[in-house]
């Protein structure tokens, strides 16, 4: 399996994110990929490489111009406001609710940073543009290997990750989508019906926006129940797509303290529906925060559960793409991800 590494990750390293009216520690940190990267150098399971750069144009397939604008400005803009900020992220404060309009592009650099986000959990620092546009070439890259049949799986091994970011906005620790980038590097290379199956913990809210209306693309995700559990807005079972896309989004909320039987049913479901489609290509938004020790997530799987959870993906017998995305039980994040890997690779065998 080709592994495709981000070399300037720990570019986006925050500071803070507000959790319950107070600034606490990042728990997306430079380290998560780190140890991963350490494992899969202790436990090779192919070649390990680093990506090319990636167009705008490539982008734009997925986000939006004035989205891209902002980001890829933001930095700039932040410190220009007062040099001062160069010391401190820029976390937003404000934003356009209910009745409130999101057509005209405010001056206001508060304002313009509210308008492309949901949380105020997602810090944005100096380096988050360079970290997020080499991840997205991660995952372009590894697609187009598994495009080009030159593999038939592929890893994308990056941060920040993706999942919760849309078309134009950022949240979740996510401000560009690996995984929906993934998946339109396979439908423009010539797989007509793509799969997109987020096994993260925490619903793929920007996936399913992005994809919602599109029938060439089906999403799925296994996730704590958007009732209690974050991003919270999206993620019921009743989401089943729209227009062209009715029927191509199933979400299979589960709820909190959920072993590993009753999560592997799930998988289950999920994988029937894959074959129901009839996905040509799968991409996996690979979260292990579905494990026991994770400390903002409340799912019960074990380390040695992640060996199975591969070979079952696997037992789909598609071209695959894996993207990381969460999974914040730092000092056992690379052994978990790299189980889901091996137990891939052993099943395709």
């Amino acid at each position: 399996m080709l592994t495709v590494h981000n070399p300037v990750h720990h570019l986006h390293a925050g500071r803070h994110e507000m959790y319950r009216g107070r600034l606490v520690p990042c728990h997306e940190v430079p380290d998560r990929l780190d140890h991963v990267l350490a494992e899969l150098k202790r436990r090779p399971l192919g070649e390990l490489r680093e990506p090319g750069e990636v167009p705008m144009d490539v982008l734009r397939r997925i986000h939006s111009g004035r989205y891209l604008d902002f980001l890829s400005r933001a930095w700039d803009d932040w410190v220009a406001l007062d040099p001062a900020n160069a010391q401190v992220d820029a976390l937003p404060s404000v934003w356009p609710v209910r009745g409130f309009r999101a057509d005209v592009l405010p001056d206001n650099f508060a304002a313009r940073m509210g308008l492309f986000s949901f949380d105020a959990g997602t810090p944005l620092t100096a380096g988050t543009w360079q970290a997020a546009r080499a991840g997205a070439a991660c995952a372009v890259d590894a697609a187009q290997a598994v495009e080009g049949r030159t593999q038939r799986s592929a890893f994308a091994l990056t941060r920040p990750p993706g999942h919760h970011a849309g078309a134009d906005f950022f949240g979740g620790y996510c401000f560009l989508n690996n995984a929906a980038l993934a998946a339109q590097t396979l439908r423009d290379g010539g797989f007509e019906r793509v799969a997109v199956l987020d096994v993260d913990y925490h619903h793929g809210n920007g996936t399913q926006s992005i994809f919602y209306a599109r029938g060439d693309v089906l999403t799925v995700s296994l996730h704590g129940d958007p009732r209690t559990e974050y991003p919270f807005y999206l993620g019921h079972a009743d989401e089943r797509g729209s227009g062209d896309g009715e029927g191509a989004n199933l979400n299979l909320p589960l709820p909190r303290g959920t072993d590993f039987k009753r999560w592997r049913a799930a998988l289950d479901t999920a994988r029937e529906a894959l074959v129901r489609f009839g996905a040509q290509a799968l991409v996996v938004s690979l979260g292990v925060d579905t494990f026991e020790g994770d400390p903002i997530s409340s799912f019960a799987l074990g380390s040695a559960d992640y060996l199975q959870v591969g070979r079952d993906i696997a037992g789909l017998q598609l071209p695959t793409v894996f993207v990381f995305e969460g999974g914040y039980a730092v000092a056992e994040v690379g052994v978990n991800a790299v189980n889901v890997l091996e137990g891939f690779e052993k099943g395709a065998a």
